[in-house]
């Protein structure tokens, strides 16, 4: 495993496609970034679920620190080191662009009495060691945001789909699923970026790119922290960061009963490839439209 804490590998590239300037929608309007017209250069980090030392290792990468944002897609707090996550997210001001998944959802939730999906697990401790201002941040956080992004144009970015936060659309999707969740955007958006799955991917579905950046804390397939470098064109990345000592700091100093195996299968990418989409592929409505 390698140990060098910022060892990025690019994964994959698109050039950027034209796009005109839509108007704002669900969570600050259509943002400019630092470069005016031409937009912003935006380093997309996604799924953290409260695991610092890969965020530690992502935030330290040369591109990221020369991003004019860091748009963070969602599902950010839900694991180990959530007021740590959180905190470090909060020192980047506003360059740093924070959106909701349903993670963030069902840790406020669970702080106002609800009740976990997962019983015991990581989620419900993590929902207990929040700050109140923290739990208040996350409930404010909007689900979309458009953001003007050099090369792109207007991009929109969201945690699972635009109209859902749990909504499941994976690389192999049929086009009439991707139909159904981008109904209602704009033409001028070109650019649609998401997470939820863990799982990197640029594909184009009905002349939009659609970009997947992968998950900074808990990858499937590969270990290292994943994010997307965006503008001009689109950039999958990859971090790697010493594991052994990441898992062993988590063991030592998280109150999770089940860290130590948590941070294994998580840290160590245990799910293959193959085993995510197996688990989430029948979640995007390919059997139902199958049997119709």
């Amino acid at each position: 495993m390698p140990k060098r804490p910022s060892d990025s590998t690019s994964t994959a590239g698109t050039t950027g496609g034209g796009g005109g300037g839509g108007g704002g929608a669900g969570g600050g309007g259509a943002g400019g970034g630092g470069r005016g017209e031409r937009g912003a250069r935006v380093a997309v980090l996604s799924d953290i679920h409260g695991v610092l030392p890969a965020l530690e290792a992502v935030l330290a990468e040369p591109d990221v620190a020369a991003a004019d944002r860091i748009l963070v897609t969602g599902d950010i707090a839900a694991g180990p080191q959530p007021v740590e996550v959180l905190d470090r997210l909060a020192r980047l001001g506003e360059r740093a662009v924070l959106l909701g998944g349903n993670a963030d959802r069902e840790l406020v939730e669970l702080r106002r009495g609800g009740v976990a999906s997962v019983p015991g697990g990581i989620g419900a401790w993590a929902a207990g060691q929040l700050r109140e201002d923290q739990v208040a941040l996350l409930a404010g956080l909007p689900p979309t945001r458009y953001l003007r992004v050099a090369g792109l144009g207007q991009v929109l970015f969201c945690h699972a789909t635009p109209r859902d936060d749990e909504e499941i659309v994976v690389v192999d999707s049929r086009l009439a699923r991707w139909s159904e969740v981008f109904a209602g955007l704009g033409e001028d958006i070109r650019t649609v970026v998401c997470g939820h799955t863990h799982m990197p991917f640029v594909r184009l579905a009905h002349g939009r790119q659609v970009v997947n950046p992968g998950s900074v804390g808990m990858p499937y397939g590969r270990p290292g922290a994943h994010w997307a470098l965006l503008g001009p064109g689109v950039e999958l990345r990859v971090t790697r960061f010493d594991i052994d000592a990441a898992i062993t700091g988590l063991t030592e100093s998280c109150g999770y009963g089940d860290i130590a195996e948590w941070a294994d299968y998580f840290l160590r990418a245990r799910a293959s490839d193959a085993d995510a989409l197996e688990a989430f592929a029948p979640k995007d409505g390919r059997r139902t439209a199958a049997v119709g």
